[in-house]
């Protein structure tokens, strides 16, 4: 029991009862007798006795404070409310020696309310205090309630959605492009994905009758394309065919998997709504057009394969100066030879030789031989290679980084931005206020009508076009950003007469130089170990 005070009053004058702690209680606090004695308005005539006093006590103890006679004081507490409001903290204090106590359990709840405590009383505690007064302790007389937190939606995909997986490496270093796995085969009814609805939270409430709202929740749903269906309660996905399955943004996509031995005059031009598997070869003069994925398991000649997905090749290209490989993913072919090749994502292959290569992200020849000759090689972050150019003197340029045009169209598309949204800004309020009278029946003037649907064509405009420049400015700044690393790794030779170029910065090799990295610093380009 902690220990604690009583003031004495009585014709002759006041003082104050000391009691002392008992087993390991806590004993009289200095500041807090003082506090309670000036909230009394208690004169003290000697504060240096009473503070003895309380320092050396050992057993109850009478400590006069003056002659003057005070009033008889009632049984009180002192109420302390936590930072985060969730608990009431009453602090009990004695009645004076001719005071009266507290009533009973209504009484404090009364209190507690003038004090604006409204939620939460725990009355057992309460009731414990009234049926064994313990006072100068500290005791919880209200609780909050906690809020329920909620749980986020999520969805659990039943197959591969790394699309950025790279081919595994043989023992000898060399690249295996036989066993690729970059197309996920699904089955009619197959399951593709399923959704975890979110699970709302309850409010909670303070002590003081303040609503405490649970954090906010992911609201998810199910987006996917042709050849799929969608579940009763919207939770579950599955293949309408025997196809291919892929994940592109956060939509799942289903296609036909159109599967030939060789593309040539047999076949005639392929055009595909799905994937393509070729177990062949694809001769010079046809072409692939596909919105999957295509994969040639043997050579693609002068041909021209264009699709949405990946294009893998698993013995490489030789393209015959008329060879064309357009991919809105991945490239990857173990070799190519007198091609154009434009990817969407990144490039892998053993060798470049005398080719146009546009990669978004990187080019990375390496393996076993690893050279590029011949040809120009671009990409936004980094190219690397065993051996860059050729001793024979074969014209090698390679250009990494952000030219000045792509930095002047993102400056200005930042600004369109901008002036688009505070248009918006402006439009929409008008537009929201129309809606609002219109569905309570009021009717407008034809001028007016006529007003409204030219801002409601605006904004629908206007929307649009600021989707696709917040498209492009992501996609600019995703490449502005690579400027910094982008780089041009060669792990052993680079040859005279190559042509690098880091953003606007270009160089062109006066010797050969071995193990390094060219990169830009300070607006030149520099060589630095590799």
């Amino acid at each position: 029991m902690n220990g604690y005070f009583q003031l004495i009053t009585n014709p002759k004058g006041t003082a104050i009862r000391l009691v002392p702690p008992t087993d390991d209680g806590e004993k009289i606090n200095v500041a807090e007798l003082t506090e309670y004695l000036q909230l009394k308005n208690v004169e003290v005539s000697d504060w240096k006795m009473v503070y003895q006093a309380i320092v050396s006590l050992e057993k109850e103890t009478i400590v006069p404070l003056s002659q003057k006679s005070g009033f008889p004081e009632q049984e009180m507490f002192s109420l302390r409310i936590s930072d985060d409001k969730m608990e009431a903290v009453a602090r009990f204090y004695p009645p004076s020696s001719n005071g009266s106590m507290i009533g009973g359990r209504d009484e404090i709840i009364n209190d507690l309310k003038h004090r604006k405590v409204v939620f939460g009383f725990d009355e057992k505690a309460i009731d414990s205090y009234l049926a064994d007064r313990r006072y100068c302790e500290d005791i919880v007389v209200a609780r909050g309630k906690a809020p329920v937190q909620g749980q986020d939606a999520r969805i659990e995909y039943y197959f591969n959605t790394d699309l950025s997986t790279k081919p595994a490496r043989n023992e000898d270093g060399s690249v295996d492009f036989f066993h690729l796995n970059t197309i996920n085969h699904c089955k009619k009814d197959d399951v593709l994905a399923k959704l975890y609805k979110e699970v709302p939270g309850a409010p909670g409430c303070t002590v003081l009758g303040e609503p405490v709202k649970p954090r906010d929740i992911q609201h998810l749903t199910l987006k996917y394309g042709n050849n799929i269906t969608l579940s009763e309660d919207g939770c579950t996905i599955t293949s309408q065919l025997n196809g291919h399955v892929c994940l592109t943004g956060d939509k799942v996509f289903v296609s036909d998997v159109y599967e030939v031995e060789n593309v040539g005059p047999a076949t005639g031009n392929i055009e595909s709504e799905g994937s393509v598997l070729v177990n062949g070869n694809v001769q010079a003069g046809f072409s692939i057009k596909a919105k999957g994925n295509v994969e040639v398991r043997g050579v693609v000649e002068g041909a021209v394969i264009e699709t949405d997905g990946d294009i893998i090749i698993a013995r490489g290209m030789n393209g015959m100066g008329k060879g064309v490989l357009n991919a809105g993913g991945r490239i990857i072919l173990k070799y190519v030879e007198n091609a154009t090749i434009n990817a969407g994502a990144y490039v892998e292959s053993e060798t470049i030789l005398h080719s146009n290569v546009n990669a978004r992200t990187e080019v990375i020849v390496d393996g076993r031989k690893g050279f590029i000759a011949g040809g120009v090689v671009r990409a936004t972050g980094k190219v690397s290679c065993k051996t860059l150019g050729s001793p024979m003197g074969a014209d090698t340029v390679v250009e990494v980084g952000v030219d000045p045009e792509q930095k002047k169209r993102y400056q200005n598309l930042q600004k369109e931005v901008m002036e688009i949204t505070k248009n918006l800004k402006n439009i929409q309020p008008i537009l929201i206020n129309a809606s609002q009278r219109l569905k309570k029946g009021e009717k407008f003037p034809p001028e007016q009508m006529k007003y409204i649907q030219t801002l409601a064509a605006a904004n629908k405009q206007q929307t649009q076009q600021l989707e696709e420049d917040q498209m492009e400015l992501k996609q600019l700044d995703e490449m502005m950003q690579n400027q910094g690393q982008a780089c041009v790794c060669v792990s052993e030779d680079a040859y005279a007469g190559t042509k690098i170029a880091i953003g606007d910065a270009s160089m062109v090799l006066k010797s050969t130089a071995t193990y390094c990295r060219f990169v830009k610093e300070r607006g030149d380009i520099k060589t630095v170990a590799y």
